[in-house]
């Protein structure tokens, strides 16, 4: 539970674990919408998966992320992230920027 907690205290990958409860998304797209470099959305896509929290998929030199629902940490990450309100400022603003997958 700590790892759990742990893992989802920071803010951007919180947001992030919100985004993937409703689809993947590619790097290109997370880099633009969380305005960071391509390395630090790596960064924090490799804990995410590490954890089990969310799986990859490559298609070519690209990868897509989405949530792990097989994790067994599902159902707590689940509870934490739908008190997180389609209405939460940050969350608008990151899925504004939301783009077409470029790759």
């Amino acid at each position: 539970m700590m790892r759990c907690l742990k893992t989802l205290s920071d803010q951007t990958r919180l947001m992030m674990m919100k985004l993937f409860l409703e689809k993947e998304y590619c790097v290109c797209q997370l880099v633009d919408m969380f305005e960071m470099s391509q390395p630090s959305i790596s960064q924090h896509l490799r804990k995410l998966k590490n954890e089990g929290f969310v799986k990859e998929d490559r298609r070519g030199q690209w990868r897509f992320y989405s949530i792990n629902k097989s994790c067994p940490e599902f159902d707590t990450f689940q509870f934490i992230l739908n008190q997180i309100g389609q209405e939460d400022e940050l969350l608008k603003h990151i899925k504004q920027k939301e783009t077409q997958a470029s790759c």
